[in-house]
C-alpha cells in the first residue's frame, strides 16, 4: 500500500534513526506499522529484558519484509 513507508521504516532502523522512526510512525497511514514502530520504540526504551527487545525488533522486519513483498510497487511508479 505505501511502498515507501516500508523503504523509510527498514532505513531508519538499520541506521538507528529512533526520532525519524516515530515521525514515520506518526504520519504513515499503515496503522499496522505504526503499531509495530509503536512497539518496537516501546520496548526499546523502556523495556528492561533483551528478550521483549530482540522479539519487538524481528516483528517489525517480518512486517516490513511481508508488507513490501506483497506491496505491487508497479501501481506508484
Amino acid at each position: 500500500m505505501y511502498p515507501d513507508d516500508y523503504e523509510k521504516a527498514l532505513h531508519f532502523m538499520i541506521w538507528g534513526q529512533w526520532d525519524d522512526l516515530l515521525v514515520l510512525m506518526v504520519r504513515t497511514r499503515d496503522q499496522f506499522l505504526a503499531k509495530k514502530i509503536e512497539s518496537f520504540l516501546h520496548a526499546y526504551h523502556y523495556s528492561t529484558r533483551e528478550s521483549e527487545l530482540y522479539l519487538s525488533h524481528e516483528s517489525l522486519l517480518h512486517y516490513i519484509d511481508h508488507a513490501h513483498a506483497t506491496t505491487n510497487t508497479e501501481l506508484y511508479v
